[in-house]
């Protein structure tokens, strides 16, 4: 049944489905209570029933419908500009990389086949799977060398870019083999290049696993691409078509609410909210376990904010515990250092020195430092996206600065501030990844000695003296304060009971091509 039918049958396909069996069985007694019409009501009834459970069938097939919270998806180049949740799904959905994530957030095939790493971990060698654009013509190691190093090129403004300098060369050694050598080892590389934002591109086109085939009730329609398990055993389960729209957080989770969205991604602390109000099933409500950055980021290095003891105060006077039982996220834990603790290369964070000391003895101190400072009072401008749960913490933030003597007032995002909140999931579990948000190149409130030690990091020859510059560069910026951290990320998504092979995982990534599990 296609068209937006199929949508309204697929919403109500799972919960109503004792209501169809009820239903078939109620016509069926009604064709006969009345005499000398039992057999042609017996034959309608059987005729409705099939008809209903026929169409229930189609929605099983039918494609899998996406809410991704933000903006209409566009197929844009992550070298020119950010991309959100619906954009994110578009790209990687429609050009991977190298290499991809599957469900559970592990490294799997994508353009490239196979590959091999040196001993030294210095050099990555990828051999291409045969590949075509969406005109036909052949995807070349030559295009995806090139697409690779753009990346990483002095005018990109992808957000990998501060990471990707680890990367010393990418050659295309034959049609259908690339080498990519490191400037020293990176454990996790792969993870790397498996993020969107290193999808290879040509112009407006991708190579797959999906190709976008047409706009339809109001999103994109994208088909997948045929495997070869399905070419070798045509038995096999194909991917699941996929109807992505992008669209703001009360209407994707209005849309899941009533049946017509199998999914809704892209959900943040600021949202969270809006999911909760709604009446869902039991378990439809899935976090990822995401690592990476939830806090505040000073934007400003001048006046009394350019002293790190000022900075070290208003950090010291959060209560992180009330803000993460504020949220509710089931495993959300507070966080006061920078990284977080298991973090790959540097297990153990550099911890401010008054992270073991009582709330209490915290806004004492601060609030002493705060008042030596100067007479006139401090006013604090705190940019924030808006949401109710954005709208939550900053609550949360201007009582927790009052009590020190610091007043504080939301502005929006793209307006003059002092500090501007930052929430991002890592796209690498290394170290380097938290490090290099704060470089010189690209805060106002950095250190040059911390830049020193990362840039020796880069080029370490060994993985432990490479540690080693990595844990001064932490410990320098847990004195400089460029940041006031609070916890990891929230990240949340709608789920339906139809979506089998959904799995939350740290990147918060979810395959548009493994949603549903291969039968048994």
């Amino acid at each position: 049944m296609p068209g937006i039918g199929t949508a309204v049958f697929k919403g109500i396909s799972q919960p109503l489905t004792g209501f169809r069996r009820a239903t078939t069985n109620n016509l069926a007694r009604r064709a006969v209570s009345v005499p000398g019409m039992a057999t042609r009501n017996l034959l309608s009834a059987c005729f409705l029933g099939c008809l209903f459970l026929a169409a229930c069938e189609d929605i099983e097939t039918g494609p899998v419908t996406v809410s991704a919270i933000g903006a209409v998806p566009k197929l844009a180049n992550p070298n020119l500009q950010p991309l959100d949740p619906p954009s994110f799904m578009l790209v990687e959905s429609v050009a991977q990389g190298l290499v991809r994530f599957d469900a559970a957030g592990q490294i799997e095939p994508a353009l490239a086949q196979r590959w091999i790493v040196s001993d030294d971990g210095l050099n990555y060698v990828f051999r291409l799977a045969p590949a075509e654009w969406q005109d036909g013509g052949k995807v070349t190691a030559d295009q995806v060398a090139a697409r690779l190093r753009a990346a990483g090129s002095r005018a990109s403004r992808n957000p990998l870019k501060p990471i990707l300098g680890a990367i010393d060369e990418i050659v295309a050694m034959t049609d259908e083999v690339i080498e990519i050598s490191l400037k020293s080892p990176r454990p996790n590389f792969l993870q790397l290049l498996a993020q969107p934002e290193m999808a290879v591109l040509r112009g407006d086109q991708g190579a797959g696993p999906y190709r976008l085939a047409a706009e339809a009730e109001g999103g994109l329609l994208l088909r997948p691409l045929p495997s070869e398990a399905e070419a070798d055993e045509p038995a096999a389960a194909a991917a699941p078509s996929i109807l992505l729209r992008g669209e703001r957080a009360g209407v994707a989770v209005a849309r899941f609410e009533r049946g017509l969205a199998d999914l809704v991604i892209g959900g943040s602390g600021g949202d969270l909210a809006v999911a909760r109000a709604a009446r869902l099933p039991a378990r439809a409500l899935v976090f990822d376990p995401a690592a990476g950055l939830f806090g505040l980021a000073f934007v400003r290095d001048e006046g009394r904010l350019a002293d790190p003891a000022l900075r070290r105060a208003l950090s010291m006077a959060l209560d992180r515990d009330a803000i993460v039982a504020a949220l509710g996220v089931p495993g959300l834990r507070p966080r006061d250092s920078l990284l977080p603790a298991g973090v790959r290369e540097l297990p153990q964070p550099a911890l401010p020195d008054w992270s073991e000391n009582p709330l209490a003895m915290r806004r004492e101190l601060a609030a002493r430092v705060i008042e030596a400072g100067s007479d006139a009072p401090l006013t604090l401008r705190v940019a924030m996206p808006d949401g109710p749960g954005y709208r939550l913490l900053f609550a949360h933030l201007r009582r927790d600065w009052r009590a020190v003597g610091v007043a504080a007032e939301a502005v929006a995002i793209g307006t003059p501030a002092d500090l501007r909140l930052i929430d991002a999931v890592a796209p690498v579990n290394l170290a380097s990844w938290y490090l290099r948000t704060f470089t010189c190149e690209t805060r106002w409130v950095c250190n040059a000695a911390a830049d020193e030690m990362m840039a020796g990091a880069r080029i370490a020859p060994t993985a432990a003296a490479r540690r080693e510059l990595l844990a001064n560069a932490d410990r320098i910026l847990a004195e400089t304060v460029p940041f006031i951290s609070i916890a990891a990320p929230v990240r949340w998504s709608l789920v339906s009971s139809r979506l089998t092979g959904f799995r939350a995982n740290v990147f918060a990534r979810h395959p548009a091509g493994e949603l549903i599990a291969p039968a048994p």
